[in-house]
């Protein structure tokens, strides 16, 4: 199908006015369809929401890949339908341990992309660096509370990679040879760093990242 007749299978049986222009933008990454926009999307091309997103990230697409309404999503969390949607708009999850646990079990998400929907991960990253560049025990505790994993296993993962940044410190001055000086700096190369050291963390936990 031409996004043309995307755009006229949209309309005709949908009744949503979207442009030709606007499927091209939704296929190159552009622009995002709103939920109701890509249900329908999902029905012109004969497909499950799902097959849409090539990796939820957030919350709202997590549970428009698994085709639930906010109320019923809620529902299952012990929330009301506003206090989840007030978490899912601001991209922040605030819920308890117990509705935590429930999230990842109907979302059927890692702990990696658990912490991605909470939108910790840059937080997450900030300790990170802290626990491979200075005292990896002064972290443990912060990061506990943002993983759901074991804290005896969470502890011997810190260790293992503030010893394994140390030793290529000593041998090459950095996972990347530009030193302690891209460990501390906040630009592109600090950005690099910190999603570098994200990903050193959950290949050394053995957890699939938020990506698959």
């Amino acid at each position: 199908m031409l996004p043309g007749h995307v755009a006229y299978g949209l309309g005709a049986q949908y009744g949503l006015r979207v442009s030709t222009g606007t499927v091209i933008a939704w296929e190159r990454g552009l622009a995002s369809p709103t939920e109701y926009e890509l249900t329908a999307l999902a029905g012109v091309l004969w497909c499950s929401p799902a097959e849409l997103l090539t990796a939820a990230r957030t919350l709202r697409e997590h549970r428009v890949a698994r085709e639930l309404a906010v109320e019923e999503l809620a529902r299952l969390l012990g929330l009301t339908t506003s206090a989840y949607l007030r978490m899912e708009e601001s991209g922040r999850w605030r819920g308890n341990e117990r509705q935590s646990a429930a999230l990842a079990e109907v979302l059927g998400l890692t702990p990696a992309g658990f912490v991605t929907v909470s939108g910790r991960d840059e937080e997450l990253a900030e300790l990170l660096r802290g626990a491979v560049t200075t005292r990896w025990q002064a972290q443990l505790r912060p990061v506990a509370k943002l993983v759901p994993l074991e804290r005896g296993f969470l502890q011997d993962v810190l260790e293992q990679l503030h010893t394994d940044y140390q030793a290529l410190m000593v041998s090459t001055l950095s996972w990347s040879s530009t030193g302690t000086e891209r460990a501390g700096t906040t630009g592109d190369e600090g950005r690099v760093f910190l999603a570098e050291i994200l990903e050193r963390f959950w290949r050394a936990a053995g957890v699939p990242g938020p990506d698959g």
